[in-house]
């Protein structure tokens, strides 16, 4: 039985056989390492981070005694949920998530990383909820997700990619109007800006049928 640590776009946990691409934590543990249930608290600390699957050959039981692991389909849906680059295992994604930021925001000064997560942290949760940003669907930049929680969709160009755990299985025309925006704007920010996301390869094939090609 897998264990509830992929990561829907709301920032939610789940169990489901499907990895990622990427690995996460949020500052520390929040897990019980003898039962390994659900647990109550999704968070340690304002810190979320994106990650590699594998770093300098490190090894670790996954849910044990250390951080508590999570996976993403692929860094948009990271992005949607809060987390950002992490500095160590992806620094120069990190670097480059911060000057696109700086960018969009019209910041002149680099902020330190602990600013940054301070600034995801107001915008993503609202309490242990997560909040959400209604918004124009014309105006999202590509990798921005909307969507109510029974159904989750990605921007990419002219059209919205139906996201699943294991990749984005169908698409559709991008809407007008006021959607249910998951990603925080900070990162809209940042992606309206020129940060380029890592998307499932599912989302290529997606849009290459969509386009007829």
């Amino acid at each position: 039985m897998p264990l509830p640590n992929r990561v829907a776009p709301d920032g939610s946990l789940f169990s489901d056989p499907a990895r990622g691409l990427f690995l996460g934590n949020r500052g520390g543990r929040f897990h019980d390492p003898a039962t390994r249930d659900r647990p109550q608290r999704t968070y340690a600390s304002r810190q979320w981070l994106c990650c590699v699957l594998a770093f300098k050959d490190r090894r670790r039981p996954v849910w044990g005694r250390g951080y508590t692991e999570m996976f993403f389909c692929d860094e948009v849906t990271a992005l949607a949920a809060g987390h950002r680059p992490c500095m160590e295992c992806r620094r120069q994604d990190a670097l480059t998530y911060r000057a696109a930021l700086m960018r969009g925001l019209g910041w002149q000064d680099a902020p330190a990383f602990p600013e940054i997560d301070r600034l995801l942290d107001g915008q993503r949760r609202s309490g242990r909820a997560k909040r959400a940003h209604v918004l124009p669907a014309e105006t999202l930049p590509d990798g921005a997700v909307f969507g109510d929680g029974s159904r989750w969709l990605a921007v990419r160009g002219a059209a919205a990619l139906v996201w699943s755990p294991a990749g984005y299985v169908g698409s559709q025309a991008r809407p007008c109007g006021p959607v249910t925006v998951q990603t925080p704007p900070a990162t809209l920010a940042a992606l309206a800006a020129g940060y380029g996301p890592v998307w499932h390869p599912s989302a290529a094939s997606i849009g290459a049928r969509s386009r007829g090609d």
